[in-house]
């Protein structure tokens, strides 16, 4: 009994296969009567002679039957069941919060020796960030005059990175609206278990748009648990964007550096200042030694495949069927 203890079945339902056969012989027409070929007056004695042959074959005729059950046995797939593991797995949680608004179309990072835009020179160090994430669940949320949770917390981290691939300046619009970023990211975040919620923002500008104010959305982050890091980015700004001293549609505002320096200590988290590209790899090196926290992974349970056994001793019946069917060589009358 306990050899057969933790043996399961994996399609148990192809059993169901077993009374084939008898199924076959009982719905499939007898083979006509053809009659006596000849009629002798020992014929009585004849068929006396074929009792032993006959008695034979009926012992002969389970051998297929058993070996059938065992091929049936084997399609089922018999399997031993091991100990119920569940490994601790070592991760994190993120989410990433990216300003698309309209002042990150500023063309004053360096990527590869050549000027590109801001939010061209975020999306090269973010994926390179993601590629370290092997591991960790990672949301995407992606802000302007709006904010919108783009990606949920998830293990696929190339929809991530696609998504961020995809996104373009004033796509949420042109204002900046952190305070509503951080707010939506406290919502995707408070289900999660506590030390694992964590919010990762980048912007290169104030906030001048949406209902709630950083300084609240920062409160709203605390109660929640909620530890943000602030990354303020980008040059000094001007460029074209300015003139005379006035700023013009499309310039760089400058950076909120103290309410953004708020956030994160209202939070416990950090707040980093990137004025190019080199200085924002490093701040997300720093970022990548957050301490990991342990959870418990998916329980697994490991699985023998039995099923050589039956089909093993259903192969060696149909092959000691052939050899005793065969007739004996040499019989005499």
């Amino acid at each position: 009994m306990n050899a057969l203890a933790g043996i399961v079945l994996a399609w148990p339902w192809l059993l169901l296969a077993l009374p084939l056969p008898l199924l076959v012989a009982r719905l499939l027409p007898a083979a006509p009567d053809a009659g006596a070929a000849l009629r002798v007056p020992y014929a009585q004695r004849l068929a006396g002679l074929g009792e032993p042959a006959r008695a034979r074959h009926l012992r002969l005729a389970w051998l297929p039957l058993l070996a059938w059950a065992l091929l049936c046995v084997a399609a089922a797939r018999p399997q031993r069941l091991g100990e119920v593991v569940q490994p601790p797995q070592s991760a994190r949680d993120l989410m990433l919060a990216v300003d698309l608004s309209g002042s990150m179309s500023e063309p004053d990072m360096q990527l590869g020796g050549r000027p590109v835009e801001r939010l061209a020179a975020a999306k090269a160090v973010l994926g390179d960030f993601l590629d370290r994430r092997q591991g960790d669940r990672v949301g995407l949320i992606l802000f302007g005059e709006r904010a919108y949770a783009v990606t949920p917390l998830t293990l696929d981290l190339e929809t991530v990175r696609q998504q961020l691939a995809d996104s373009v300046v004033a796509l949420a619009g042109r204002e900046t609206a952190i305070g509503d970023a951080i707010g939506l990211a406290v919502k995707r975040l408070r289900e999660q278990p506590e030390g694992q919620r964590v919010l990762i923002l980048l912007t290169d500008g104030v906030n001048n748009a949406g209902a709630l104010e950083p300084a609240k959305a920062a409160e709203l982050a605390a109660v929640a648990g909620v530890r943000v890091h602030t990354i303020g980015f980008g040059g000094e700004g001007g460029g074209l964007g300015a003139l005379f001293g006035m700023r013009m549609p499309g310039g760089a505002d400058a950076i909120d550096e103290e309410a953004l320096r708020e956030v994160a200590e209202l939070t416990g988290g950090r707040y980093f200042r990137a004025r190019d590209t080199q200085e924002l790899a490093g701040i997300y090196a720093e970022l990548d030694r957050i301490e990991p926290v342990e959870r418990e992974g998916e329980i697994q349970r490991p699985r023998d495949e039995l099923y050589a056994w039956p089909l093993g001793l259903a192969l060696a019946l149909a092959a000691s069927g052939l050899l005793l069917r065969r007739p004996r060589a040499g019989g005499g009358a």
